[in-house]
């Protein structure tokens, strides 16, 4: 008897926690993918088939009428967001039912980097966006711009007299990726394309190069938390953690004993600690076309008090977040360039002509007056945006209202994750025109008045859009 109570037991937990979720959004009725016990609609990815994101575009093409389709990551109920008006809705206007990212189970448990801004949740999210916000304005980053300017002589001094050579442009964009992020938010000058065995940028590869095996683990690990600790899950190994932690403190210290000012993340964290902080109150007219202004929720909330755990987290969060977006998109504009000659005649005339007009030294002002580098750096995030789609959980129910009378109500119960897709929303046809191809002119002053709000979005939406796009632009 006690041997067929623990079979039905045994089978009842297999049901409800593996067997039953797959039918998630068929019980809601709901238009979806069906899907498969465990994996979900994520076999081609555990077979290494597909990547993550041909994924999402697949099933984004495959209902090309309906305003949002349900499918499942794993165990994970997912609503893909297609509608426009519906991604304003979710990300904008209903952001109290929308304000938290799907929590990393195994960053979840870690002392450290869930204290960074992204993995933050509800009101310490909305409070540590308050105490960033003036970190990352335009007259603040403007003080960096020195700082990336040494990074790129540095990096042109390099090829200078090699004459014509072939090199791997994603290893040698990753390490200018590298020396940018070590000097503006870590303090310390690297030059890693001189030297690649430095441990700054060892570690750095360590800490965002991440094995399909622990991929995988990651995604398993979303099922339970209990999941997550057997696995023995880490993001980050300890030593990664321990090395940027000591960087921080040790660059903490120093400064404050000797009075050091850089103008940098680390002394604006320090600046924020104090509350010495302010939102710059100028309006940049050259801003790019990518970029938006910061919501009012980063202004008027009490801001956090920063300790030493806070600051680190940030830092790492600033690595992480700007160390493969920056080198990937940069490997992606050089490939446009590359076999877009015209294109690249035509930047590199601008650049000719602002650099004799300044002698060789162009300032930031001038950077962003530049127009065609704008459009063509604008179309290659439209192509190849660094993150292929932007996740929300629902905090609180949410109901979708029908559209049309063949549409019934929705209601999105708390803890469903929201995808909304900003690559397949960059290649869809009835967006942009020949989507695939590659066209500056897409955002010159006439064109880009035409593209239609929500449909180009490479930073995110809302008041948890990327905090650091004016950096990365």
């Amino acid at each position: 008897m006690l041997s067929v109570l623990l079979g039905i037991i045994f089978g009842a937990l297999i049901y409800y926690k593996l067997i039953k979720p797959s039918n998630y959004w068929e019980e809601r009725g709901i238009p979806h993918v069906p899907s498969w016990p465990i994996v979900g609609n994520m076999g081609a990815f555990f077979r290494r088939k597909k990547h993550f994101f041909e994924i999402t575009s697949d099933i984004y093409k495959k209902f090309p009428n309906e305003r949002y389709v349900g499918y499942m990551q794993f165990t994970i109920p997912v609503l893909l967001i297609k509608d426009l008006d519906l991604i304003k809705q979710i990300g904008v206007k209903e952001f109290d039912h929308f304000h938290d990212h799907l929590s990393v189970k195994s960053i979840e448990l870690d002392p450290l980097l869930s204290k960074t801004l992204f993995h933050l949740t509800g009101y310490k999210w909305k409070q540590m966006r308050t105490t960033l916000s003036p970190v990352f304005t335009s007259g603040k980053l403007r003080n960096m711009y020195h700082l990336i300017g040494e990074c790129a002589e540095n990096f042109a001094k390099h090829f200078e007299w090699k004459g014509q050579l072939e090199v791997e442009m994603r290893g040698v964009l990753t390490k200018f990726a590298n020396d940018v992020i070590a000097t503006t938010a870590f303090g310390i000058e690297v030059n890693s394309i001189e030297n690649p065995k430095h441990e700054f940028y060892t570690m750095g590869q360590k800490f965002t190069q991440f094995s399909f095996l622990q991929v995988l683990k990651l995604f398993l690990s979303q099922m339970s938390t209990k999941l997550a600790t057997m696995l023995k899950v880490r993001a980050v190994p300890d030593d990664v953690l321990e090395f940027f932690r000591s960087i921080v403190l040790n660059n903490i210290d120093r400064r404050s004993k000797e009075g050091i000012i850089r103008p940098d993340l680390i002394h604006l964290l320090m600046e924020a600690r104090k509350g010495r902080l302010t939102h710059d109150t100028a309006h940049n007219d050259n801003e790019s076309f990518s970029t938006v202004g910061e919501s009012h929720i980063g202004q008027v909330l009490p801001k956090m008090e920063l300790t030493d755990d806070y600051i680190v987290a940030q830092a790492l969060f600033f690595f992480f977040a700007g160390f493969e977006t920056i080198s990937t998109a940069s490997c992606f504009l050089a490939h446009e360039l590359a076999v877009n000659i015209d294109v690249q005649k035509k930047l590199q005339d601008e650049i000719d002509n602002v650099n004799e007009k300044h002698n060789g030294e162009i300032p930031y002002e001038a950077i962003q007056s530049m127009k065609y580098l704008d459009q063509v750096v604008s179309e290659s995030l439209r192509l190849w945006p660094p993150v292929f789609h932007t996740d929300r959980v629902c905090t609180r129910e949410f109901k979708i209202e029908p559209k049309n009378p063949n549409e019934k109500a929705f209601l999105v119960e708390k803890g469903v994750n929201v995808i909304i897709p900003m690559r397949p929303l960059h290649l869809d046809p009835q967006y942009f025109s020949e989507p695939d191809r590659f066209d500056p002119e897409r955002f010159n002053d006439e064109n880009k008045a035409k593209i239609l709000p929500g449909t180009y979005i490479p930073f995110g939406i809302g008041p948890r859009n990327c905090i650091g796009l004016l950096f990365s632009k």
